[in-house]
């Protein structure tokens, strides 16, 4: 399975009929099971790149497929994990993770099934029947994963999802994430405002300019993982990302 962007440009109009681009010719390919993260400075167009793949908006031009087919609309192949969550606070931790299934028509007992088995996988089991408003933040987010996992897409598009969490767990869940990304095999495109994550967790790292966002720069990150944060390759990787993004930024260093 390979995601392909090919110039994929946007362009908004706002209310007072002002035209801002807010992305230029950006084109990828994507590989089957990459762990890709997009970084870049604020309003550079990060989420409406994810929004766009995911088929929740529409591209100005440009074309975006998976092994040819061109996606012009959501596909069951790929799943959304926003920020917030997106829980339903009046179903509990199952019915949460079973919505999609059961959109889909399936029965019941196949539903409760898988749910049992994604909700082992992020560390869940025993929760079944808790509501979201007993659960942590970190929690909440697991049970998000657990959703977008049910429903077997082939890729997971994750817009910050961490972003809400405090720091401590916030790296727990990077190291979950990656627990979860080796068991499943899924290609996952994450993005990131944090350059220490997207080092922690990506194979590959699209770097794009401030508005309209294009691809400046793709830099791969070697090493086995989990990648130790003080090591001198991480370190050196992590001080070129900053030193670009500070740059798209218009921060003096």
């Amino acid at each position: 399975m390979t995601l392909q962007l090919r110039d994929v440009s946007r362009t908004f109009t706002t209310e007072k009929g002002e035209m801002i681009e807010a992305l230029s010719r950006i084109s990828l390919d994507i590989r089957d099971q990459e762990f890709i993260c997009i970084l870049g400075p604020s309003g550079c167009g990060k989420t409406t790149i994810l929004r766009i793949i995911a088929g929740l908006e529409s591209a100005t031009s440009g074309t975006i497929s998976i092994d040819g087919t061109t996606i012009t609309r959501p596909s069951p192949q790929m799943a959304m994990i926003f920020q917030e969550y997106s829980l339903y606070p009046w179903r509990n931790v199952q019915e949460n993770v079973t919505l999609g299934l059961e959109l889909r028509g399936m029965k019941k007992t196949e539903r409760e099934e898988n749910a049992k088995k994604y909700l082992e996988l992020v560390g869940l089991k025993g929760f079944e029947n808790s509501f979201p408003y007993e659960l942590s933040g970190g929690m909440r987010q697991r049970v998000a994963v657990a959703r977008a996992l049910a429903i077997d897409p082939s890729i997971l598009l994750m817009d910050e999802p961490f972003g809400a969490l405090d720091a401590q767990t916030r790296n727990r869940m990077q190291h979950e994430l990656l627990h979860i990304w080796q068991k499943t095999k899924k290609t996952i495109l994450f993005v990131t405002h944090s350059v220490d994550e997207a080092v922690f967790l990506a194979d590959r790292i699209v770097v794009l300019t401030r508005r309209p966002g294009s691809v400046r720069e793709i830099v791969t990150v070697p090493g086995e993982r989990p990648r130790e944060r003080t090591g001198e390759e991480f370190v050196q990787i992590r001080r070129h990302l900053l030193d670009m993004i500070n740059e798209e930024s218009g921060v003096v260093q």
